[in-house]
This record gives structure tokens, C-alpha cells and sequence, in this order.
């Protein structure tokens, strides 16, 4: 046996090995897009009797003039920015506490990932309760806190519905993002930061210099799993609002689920989900050589 078949048979049973799971990765994510990309390029609703009849690029120029899907797409941002910004911001603090030393930390860190643990659609029932205008701790606190005079309808007017629902979201899911943090911040050796603080180096210096390069491969996980599921956000706010008042807090998701389940609309809807899933990939791409670069010049400077 010469050399080369030496290393061609731990490939070959790499590749064996591996097979399984891109049979999965295929049926489970390639089949559903490939299967979705297709239909987007035909009009199928009751007007054609649930039948594809194929209309080329109609879907898509529909879907330019489409004032609802840009206000749906506009509301996504707008939810998907502000919560994930207020998730790391807090995430990160959250896992600098959890990383340091202090009598009952296991119980604190355990009782500190439970809201992500929750169910999201009972988490939604809870806050629905909580930002009630009428019976609402929210608003009960605010008037005895005198910050109010009177309580403010969260769920019934278009700002106040949509910061209830980032607020809900932030609640649930900074812990997931603190999580991820806090193993990137146990895997930074003490000694980096012994040695930093022998030069005369204080703490917002080493945390700047140190712990935030550090964690920049971390932090671009959290990101990257926060905005698909943020831009993709559906049962929290489907619970909470409905997408309402008047469409304010309707995503991109009900949008789409109106259009698919309620009115039958499969081809249009397909182009919706496409569309949706192109412009997601785009701005995480961006997003995510924006934030490279950020770490390489943390580490430069």
C-alpha cells in the first residue's frame, strides 16, 4: 500500500461519516429553498385553483409596489436592530457579572438563563398581562412611581405596541446571548490580564484591549443566531399583538403567513419568503466582515 492510498482511506471514511448528515442538511434546509425558490416563479391561489401556473418575474414585480411588505419589512428592522443592540449591550454586562467570582454563582447563573428557557408563545400571554392598560403591573409601577398620570395603552397604540414587544424579546432572549459570552470570557487566560495590569493598564484598558478582541469570534455567533431569529420573529409577537395596532408591529413572518395560510396566495408568498431570505443573508454578510474588521483593528490598537 503506497502513501497515497494511506491518505485517501481516512478521507474516504470521512466522507462516509459525513454523509449522513448532508443527506440531512439537504432534505431539512436545500430541498425546502430550492423547492420555495421554485414556486416563487409561479402564480398559485385560488384563482388558478391551487394549480402553478407559471408567470415569471410577476411575484417579484408585485412585490416592489407592494406598500404592506415594505412597511412589514420596515417594522422587522426596526424590531430586529433595536432588540439585538439592547440584547448585547446587556448580554455582555450580564456575562461580566456571571464571570466573576461570588458566593452562590452556579444558582445565579442557572436562574439567569430560564427566560430563554420558557416557552416564547407563555412568555408572550405573561407580557400581554404585564403591558395591559387596565391591570397592568407596568403601568401600575409608572403611575406609583409618578412617571405617569395616566395609564398608556401598550398594546393599542403603534409606538408603545412596538416597544412592549422589544421588550419582551430583550427579556427573553439576552440570556442566550449572555451565555455564548460568558464561554468566550472563561476561555481568556488570567495571565493576559495580570501581565496588562503589571504595565499599568487599568480595567476599561484591558477590557477594550483585551476581553472585547477576545470575544469578537463570540460575539459574531450570538449576532448572527440573535438577527435570524429576530428578523424571523413570529409566535412572540403573533401572541402579543397580532401585528397590530394597525399593521405597526406586523413583521415580515405574519406578513407572509397571512399571505400563505389566509388568503392561499403560495406563489406570492413564496417570493415573499425569498426576497425576505436574500436580504437577510446580505446584511449578515455585511454585518458580519463589518464586525470582522472592528476585531482586527481592536487587536492592531
Amino acid at each position: 500500500m503506497n502513501i497515497q492510498s494511506l491518505k485517501s482511506q481516512p478521507q474516504k471514511t470521512a466522507w462516509i461519516l459525513l454523509l449522513p448528515a448532508v443527506l440531512l442538511l439537504v432534505i431539512v434546509f436545500a430541498y425546502p429553498i430550492g423547492r420555495t425558490f421554485w414556486l416563487s416563479f409561479f402564480t398559485e391561489n385560488l384563482g388558478t385553483k391551487l394549480r402553478p401556473v407559471y408567470s415569471g418575474l410577476d411575484n417579484y414585480v408585485r412585490l416592489l409596489g407592494d406598500s404592506r411588505f415594505w412597511e412589514s419589512f420596515k417594522s422587522t428592522t426596526i424590531f430586529t436592530v433595536v432588540s439585538v443592540s439592547l440584547e448585547l449591550i446587556l448580554g455582555l454586562n450580564i456575562a461580566l457579572l456571571l464571570n466573576q467570582q461570588f458566593l452562590g454563582r452556579d444558582i445565579v447563573r442557572t436562574i439567569a438563563i430560564l427566560p430563554w428557557a420558557l416557552p416564547t408563545a407563555i412568555i408572550g400571554l405573561v407580557w400581554n398581562w404585564i403591558f395591559n392598560d387596565q391591570f397592568g403591573v407596568f403601568n401600575d409601577l409608572l403611575l406609583k412611581w409618578h412617571f405617569i398620570d395616566t395609564g398608556i395603552n401598550w398594546l393599542g397604540e403603534p409606538i408603545p405596541a412596538m416597544i412592549a414587544v422589544i421588550i419582551a424579546d430583550v427579556w427573553k432572549t439576552t440570556p442566550f446571548i449572555s451565555i455564548i459570552l460568558l464561554a468566550g470570557l472563561q476561555a481568556i487566560p488570567r495571565d493576559l490580564y495580570e501581565a496588562h495590569s503589571v504595565d499599568g493598564a487599568n480595567p476599561w484598558q484591558s477590557f477594550y484591549l483585551i476581553t472585547l478582541p477576545l470575544l469578537i469570534p463570540q460575539i459574531v455567533i450570538a449576532l448572527l443566531f440573535r438577527l435570524a431569529q429576530a428578523f424571523g420573529i413570529f409566535d412572540l409577537i403573533s401572541v402579543m399583538t397580532g401585528g397590530g395596532p394597525g399593521g405597526a408591529t406586523e413583521v415580515v413572518s405574519l406578513y407572509t403567513y397571512s399571505t400563505i395560510m389566509r388568503y392561499l396566495d403560495f406563489g406570492y408568498g413564496a417570493s415573499l419568503i425569498v426576497i425576505t431570505f436574500l436580504l437577510l443573508i446580505i446584511a449578515v454578510i455585511i454585518f458580519t466582515i463589518a464586525l470582522k474588521n472592528k476585531g482586527d483593528q481592536n487587536f492592531l490598537f
